[in-house]
């Protein structure tokens, strides 16, 4: 799931999906071949990745048994998984603990990394994809979904191998006391959507419900303290689902790269985002309190990320987007590299990086290989450009994607949140993907 700005947006619950007709699919799926080729995004997994992906799939218990002499055995903690509802993979899990005086919070991450390492087909495969593309109804993986979806997704009920962030935080100052971060084998009990979360979060007698609202405890001040050191937050309207998630995951991605950097002092892939140019922020400013309905308090205006977040609390919901795109139009991109020198601006962290979606980012497999063999690869600068120039092409192409799905008069937001179907003219659906319904997706089948 996301950091950064970046995350897949589930399906509308109580929705049903775009219907599209037989041509409109055609269209859609010329339009995606013409992207891929221009930004050279790999649809089709080789034979020998699929190949490899279909045998590290077989033998799961076993193997899980066997990893039990090396890894922490935390089958009876108390986990769990929130994501969206038409989400395919679990590579993350919460449990949670309250203390006299500190907080515990385990995040337990896919161990994909176990998986698929430096001598694997997939490896080299996930470096030509860099990430999971995600185009409004349409998914290239970067990882082959048929292990992605099995052995690297933290299912309910089934024992899976997982590398675990647990931190000890400090009730008073929500810094931490201590970090730990070891394999693990863990035992999910429940799947959640973000609407299951909420209803938990509302119900006292339901399942899980003191677990989510410990965790929302603690995610909530999260959210505060991270304004309130000046982090600049683009959807001030998130839910309560989501600020779990995502403060649970920059917890837990600021204490891994922090311990790569301060205590073992290697390099790693670290997440860095320069800040506008003083110029660049006053031009979006200027063009923020120029809309209507805006209104930022005068004790904001010194740092430009909280005048922000004060204009996106407490101004009039129609201007919402137009303060986004002034923000981001002068914000420069994001990148990784082998060293955190600048820190990430828009979070306003001294050191951050990525560890919490190995499954669809390269940054945090990499990070995950190079925390438990405490080694870099030799090729990481060059890995570091790959990732942040695929990073680049991806969010091009679903950019222009987006904007042929209006020219052909289909909502982007609408697909993306509820899915899409291909219909014939009674109405009938002939594919529920999408696609034309002689299209047959060969992006991960398996070889017979």
């Amino acid at each position: 799931m996301s950091n950064d700005a970046q995350s897949q947006a589930g399906t509308a619950e109580g929705q049903g999906p775009v219907e599209i007709s037989i041509d409109v699919a055609r269209q859609l799926q010329e339009k995606r071949e013409e992207l891929f080729s221009e930004f050279e995004i790999r649809d089709e997994f080789p034979p020998a990745v699929r190949s490899e992906a279909k045998s590290r799939t077989e033998g799961i218990q076993e193997e899980i048994e066997d990893e039990l002499d090396h890894r922490q055995d935390l089958r009876d903690l108390t986990t769990w998984t929130t994501d969206p509802i038409d989400a395919q993979d679990f590579d993350d899990a919460l449990s949670i603990r309250e203390n006299e005086e500190t907080y515990t919070l385990w995040v337990h991450i896919a161990d994909v990394s176990h998986y698929v390492h430096p001598d694997s087909e997939m490896w080299a495969e996930a470096v030509e994809r860099g990430n999971t593309v995600y185009l409004p109804g349409y998914t290239i993986h970067m990882l082959p979904p048929i292990l992605a979806e099995t052995v690297c997704s933290l299912v309910p009920e089934e024992d899976r191998l997982a590398h675990t962030v647990e931190m000890e935080i400090k009730k008073d100052t929500l810094s931490f006391e201590e970090v730990d971060i070891y394999k693990s084998v863990v035992h999910s009990n429940e799947r959640l959507t973000y609407t299951q979360c909420e209803n938990r979060l509302d119900d006292p007698d339901a399942p899980l419900h003191d677990e989510n609202a410990l965790v929302y405890e603690l995610a909530d001040q999260l959210h505060e303290q991270r304004k309130e050191d000046g982090s600049l937050v683009l959807n001030p309207s998130r839910d309560r689902a989501h600020t779990i998630i995502e403060e649970c995951m920059l917890k837990a991605n600021k204490a891994v790269t922090h311990e790569l950097m301060w205590n073992r002092g290697v390099e790693a892939m670290y997440r860095v985002h320069p800040q506008p140019t003083p110029d660049q922020w006053d031009d979006a400013l200027r063009e923020i309190t120029e809309l209507d309905g805006v209104n930022i308090s005068g004790a904001n205006w010194e740092d430009p990320r909280k005048a922000v977040n004060d204009a996106l609390e407490n101004s009039d919901k129609r201007a919402l987007n137009k303060i986004q795109r002034a923000v981001l139009k002068v914000m420069p991109r994001a990148k990784y590299m082998n060293d955190p020198f600048g820190g990430h601006y828009a979070l306003n962290f001294d050191i951050y990086g990525h560890f919490t979606s190995p499954i669809r980012r390269l940054s945090d497999l990499i990070n995950h290989w190079i925390v438990h063999e405490n080694d870099v690869p030799e090729d990481l600068v060059e890995l570091c450009d790959r990732a942040s120039e695929k990073q680049k092409d991806g969010e091009t192409a679903e950019r222009l994607y987006k904007q042929f799905l209006e020219e052909v008069h289909l909502d982007p937001h609408a697909v993306n949140n509820r899915g899409i179907v291909t219909v014939d003219e009674d109405g009938d659906v002939v594919n529920e993907k999408g696609l034309p319904p002689e299209e047959i997706d060969l992006r991960d089948r398996s070889d017979s």
